[in-house]
């Protein structure tokens, strides 16, 4: 195994480890329909607020996934693989790294059901932004296939926009995205599949992550979706 190649690895299992010490571990499927205006008189949070107040409750995963609240700290490390793009990389084309997170709790949330027998995760991500979901779309039209390096450990992170989820909210996405680093035996493969939405301040993601090539479990992903896109509207 080459230098490179030990590093990258590693770098996958030490995120992987972080979530599976905290959660017990950690695709591809197309959602079809059309995003729907939000309803008036509805507010997702105000400044400040704590966004674990916002998160569903660990009772909303079914089995077999077991879930857990991620404690702030663990959330700088986890985060970043949803993206595909560790914190701290260098990323070619320029201009297609993931704008930069607050981990603090008015910043960023994040709940994570871990499937123990496929290793594969469904997690739920709740962020405070001051753009637009389009603004991140765009950014994703326009860098379908990013080279991010760090440490030595190069891996492409390809992403395909699929329809839009049809769910009430300001504007919403879904994209599809493998993550390939390695060569040969060293190869791994991290897929995944990413609904998203936004409500006022807050983006709600909920994303499918396998290293597999297990099926994506779109219908849960739906459900839970669904389920936190509604309990940021009720605020």
């Amino acid at each position: 195994m080459s230098p490179a190649a030990r590093r990258t690895r590693l770098s996958i299992a030490a995120t992987s480890a972080a979530i599976a010490a905290l959660v017990l571990v950690g695709c591809s499927s197309t959602v079809t329909g059309t995003p729907e205006p939000s309803a008036g008189g509805t507010m997702s949070s105000q400044p400040g607020t704590d966004l674990n107040t916002l998160l569903i409750d660990a009772s909303s995963f079914p089995a077999p996934y077991d879930a857990l609240v991620l404690p702030q700290q663990a959330i700088s490390q986890a985060a970043p693989d949803l993206s595909g793009i560790p914190a701290g990389a260098e990323v070619s084309p320029a201009g297609c790294k993931p704008a930069d997170q607050d981990f603090g709790p008015t910043g960023t949330a994040m709940i994570v059901g871990t499937d123990n027998d496929s290793r594969s995760t469904i997690s739920i991500e709740l962020t405070a932004v001051d753009e637009p979901l389009s603004t991140r779309m765009e950014q994703l039209e326009q860098c379908g296939e990013v080279t991010a390096t760090k440490s030595g450990a190069t891996s492409t992170v390809t992403s395909t926009l699929t329809p839009a989820p049809p769910i009430d909210a300001d504007d919403t996405l879904a994209v599809r995205q493998t993550v390939a680093s390695g060569a040969g035996g060293d190869a791994v493969t991290q897929s995944m599949l990413t609904l998203m939405a936004q409500i006022d301040n807050v983006r709600v993601s909920a994303t499918f992550m396998s290293f597999g090539s297990e099926t994506p479990d779109a219908m849960t992903l739906d459900e839970l979706f669904t389920a936190a896109v509604q309990k940021v509207k009720q605020g």
